[in-house]
This record gives C-alpha cells, structure tokens and sequence, in this order.
C-alpha cells in the first residue's frame, strides 16, 4: 500500500525533475517511459523473522525492509535514497494515522448502531413482559405455589359448603315442624260456635234467635280471622317467635351458601388462570430467553467493539504525538563505492579470454591464409628448387622514417586508449574520486 503511493507517476516524476534524472533519456523518449525506467530502478525487499503471535503459534513476520535505487551517479544516487526512505517514513506515519482515524471513526459508528439495536431489544423486551406479565420464568414458582393454594381454598369451600347445605336441610326440618302462627283464641271460638251450629240446626229454624246470634258471631270471627290472615300474608312475617328465628337462620344459612358457592366460582376461575400461565410458561420462557440471549449476545459485541474502540482512540492518541508503532530508519543511505554493474572481474576475465581467443584466432588464420614464403625451407618446398642464396632485407631512409612515424602513432593511440580507458571507468565504473579514497584507505591498513 506504502510503496504504491510512493510508487505514482507525479512522486516519481517530482523526484526525477529534482534531481534532473535521465537527462539523455528525457530528450529522446515520452514521460512514461522515464517513469517506468525509474520504478525499475528502485528495489524495495522485506526482511521477515520467524515470530511467536498472541495465540502462542508461531509464524513468520516483516521485521524491516530495504529500499535501493540504481543510477549512474554515485551522489545523486545516495540523495534520491534518503528522499525514498523519507517518503517511506512519511507515508507509514500518514498510513497509520487514517487507519486508526478510520478505525475508531468506524467502531463509532458501529456503536451507534449496536445501541439503536439495543434499544429496540429493550422496548421488545419489555412489551414482552407487558404482555406477558404473569407467565413470565421468574414467576413460574409464585404460579405453582398459587395454584396449590387454590386447589386447598376449593376443598375448603367444598366442606364449608357441604356443612351449609347439611345445616340448611337440618333447618328447614325443624321449620316445618314449627307452626308459622302462634295459637289464637278466635280460632278456637270460630270452631265451638260452628260446632253449636251445626247442634242448633238440627234442632231449630234458621230464624230461631240463638241460631241467628251464632252466625252472626261466626261471622265476625272468620271476618277477623281473614282480616289477620291477609296483614299476614302482606306483610311476609310470622307471629311465631321460634318460626321467625328458624326461618332468619335458613336465610343466613342460604346467603353463606350463595357467597360459598360464588368463592368456589372465583377460586376455580382464578386456579385455571394460573393453570393456563403455567401451560404458557414453556412457551413464554423459551421466547424469553432467544430475547435475553440475543440481548446479551448484542450487549457483549458492545462492550468488545467499546474495548477495541478505547484501543482505536489510544492508537490514535500514539499515532498523532509518535509513540506508536511506526517505521525507524536504520541505515541511511550510504555514497556507493563500488557500481552494481557491470560486474568488473567478469568483464575484465571475459575480455581477457575474449583478447586472447581473438588473438589466437587472428594468428591461426593469418597463418593458414598466408601462402607466401619466410625462409629458404619454404621456399624450396613450394618451388621444389634448392635454394642457391639469400639477399637480406634493405631498409632505406624513408623505411627508416616510416618505421618511426609509425612507432609515434602507437605511442599517441596508446596515450588516447589510455585516456579513454579512464573515462570510461570513471563514468560507467567507478568514480576516480572513489577509487582513490579506496586506495588510500588500503594503503592506511
């Protein structure tokens, strides 16, 4: 991610303008192409060491890294090293601050959302035990116990009933025994004097004095009788005392039997409502605790993301005053002493070898191309004639001069070879400031 930054067209070109990189190459080729060449030139490799992580496994991790640019100029070359190594140090540090801002910026937000959910869990939670109010867990014993307690109130009203019903049928036994009136003279009268009247008929007229006198009474008594009867009837109440107190007690005897009889209705209608919450109970407890369990699983996820984002703000805290991890440059670039290519030994044993083949085979073909004649045996093996004597060169004055001419040309070029020589060496080998500094460093030791 860092090097892919550091890595873009403007950082590298902003760098190749500054140094003035490729200058040979910028005339001659597009931008692109002296970026790329550029990416080529630098190397980036990672240094990795065998690790123990928090889980006690061992793996293997990044411990550092080098970064190195290849160039032609040893100055310019160190320079342009310490800039990468600058832009690597920068963008880390730039790195890590966005992620941790990112970091905690997104745990916040992930907070906030974990609390919206958490809050809607408790409302759902709570219109569940609203609705569910008396068949919730934690009253399943209170229920059983209540429902006992029930069961022992209808036995009780039961034999309270039982009882009533016995003492309301020992009352109306004895009501009926009890005459509803007490014992009344006129009645007694009302019955001698229809008795005589039956005796005076038989023996007199409906017109004799005693018999008219007779039923004038009896009509007086029967009138007052009938009129006792009727206040009797109107007004619901006996004039018997023992019949007043047997019927009171029938009517408180039957007024407990209707309010036993409404207790045992409300007892048993409230049993099968706490039979129904327990029936329910189950149902409700296992909704109830998917509810307590999704609940506490969300309030555990928000006290770990609180945690990590404690860690995030720390982290960013480090991060903004440097305390944190961060890269450390180890070793500055140093002034190369020596190229990276071309390996000289190499070229120096391939030209030797090369030299000495070339030379070789030079003098292997001049030798079978040559067909002319060097000594007196040569000569007689192609002419098949003996030789008779041998003239021996002439060398002139304008031999003479040409010979040191030529001797002055070798000296001139040799003079120019070596010049070259040392050119080349300094600007594609090594720097003679360089070398010297070697050489005298060697000389020191």
């Amino acid at each position: 991610m860092i090097s892919q930054r550091i890595m873009t067209y403007n950082r590298l070109l902003e760098i190749i303008n500054r140094f003035n990189l490729y200058a040979d190459m910028r005339r001659k080729s597009t931008t692109e192409d002296v970026v790329d060449r550029m990416r080529e030139s630098i190397k980036f490799q990672t240094i990795s060491a065998n690790v123990v992580d928090k889980t006690g496994r061992p793996s293997t991790a990044t411990i550092a890294f080098t970064v190195s640019f290849e160039g032609e100029k040893p100055e310019v070359v160190q320079q342009v090293a310490n800039v990468l190594a600058s832009l690597y140090l920068e963008e880390n540090l730039k790195s890590r601050e966005e992620k941790s801002a990112g970091a905690s910026k997104f745990i916040e937000e992930e907070g906030k959302q974990i609390q919206a959910q958490l809050a809607d869990l408790d409302g759902k939670i709570a219109a569940f035990k609203s609705s569910n109010l008396n068949s919730l867990p934690e009253l399943t014993q209170f229920n059983l116990q209540t429902l006992q307690r029930s069961d022992q109130e209808i036995d009780q009203l039961n034999n309270q009933l039982r009882s009533l019903k016995e003492k309301e049928s020992s009352l109306l036994t004895q009501l009926a025994s009890v005459p509803q009136d007490l014992a009344n003279p006129d009645k007694e009268r009302l019955k001698e004097l229809r008795a005589r009247i039956v005796s005076l008929r038989t023996r007199y007229s409906e017109e004799y004095p005693d018999v008219v006198k007779t039923k004038q009474e009896i009509a007086e008594l029967e009138r007052r009788l009938g009129s006792a009867r009727q206040q009797t009837a109107l007004g619901g109440q006996s004039d018997n005392p023992a019949y007043i107190a047997l019927s009171a007690q029938l009517a408180g005897v039957r007024s407990d039997i209707n309010s036993v009889n409404k207790q045992i209705s409300d007892t048993r209608n409230r049993r099968e409502s706490y039979r129904s919450r327990i029936e329910s109970g189950p149902r409700t407890e296992e909704q109830y605790k998917l509810l307590i369990m999704e609940r506490n699983n969300l309030q555990a996820k928000y006290d770990d993301l609180m945690k990590k984002g404690m860690e995030a703000r720390v982290a960013q805290g480090l991060e903004k005053t440097q305390m944190g991890e961060r890269f450390t440059l180890i070793d500055p670039a140093r002034l190369p002493e020596e190229p990276v290519s071309p390996n000289i030994p190499a070229v120096l044993l391939l030209g030797l070898i090369l030299g000495a083949g070339a030379g070789v085979g030079t003098a292997s073909v001049r030798e079978f191309s040559d067909k002319s004649a060097h000594s007196p045996e040569d000569l007689e093996r192609i002419t098949q004639l003996n030789v008779l004597a041998l003239i021996p060169e002439i060398e002139t004055q304008e031999d003479r001069e040409k010979r040191k001419k030529k001797r002055k040309l070798i000296l001139i070029i040799s003079g120019v070879a070596v010049v070259c020589g040392l050119l080349i060496f300094h600007f594609l080998i090594m720097d003679i400031d360089i070398l010297i500094a070697k050489i005298m460093r060697r000389l020191a030791l």
